[in-house]
């Protein structure tokens, strides 16, 4: 059996994480645009984990607290993967 808690308490440790070092990368001036594509491209990665683990949840009944936790770490992953988009999209202006 999967043990979706255990998988989503390291998600959420990753996202944490993720969420203090993304904007350190992207404040670099020394990141270049394949660097900031490379992250993008994971960071949407992860945002399809995180739904595809929400879903999963949802599908086995697991309480509403626990879709909370689920949807705040996919709604982190969707952020800094705008903010990415958005260093991108000036890096290209």
């Amino acid at each position: 059996m999967t043990d979706w808690i255990g998988i989503l308490k390291e998600q959420t440790a990753n996202g944490d994480q993720m969420g203090r070092e993304v904007p350190k990368m992207l404040a670099n001036p020394d990141i270049d645009e394949a660097q900031v594509k490379t992250l993008f491209a994971a960071l949407e990665e992860q945002a399809d984990f995180a739904e595809k683990l929400r879903l999963a949840l949802e599908k086995f009944g697991h309480d509403f607290p626990v879709i909370k936790e689920a949807e705040r770490l996919e709604e982190r992953y969707a952020d800094l993967a705008a903010s990415a988009a958005e260093k991108l999209k000036g890096m290209r202006s």
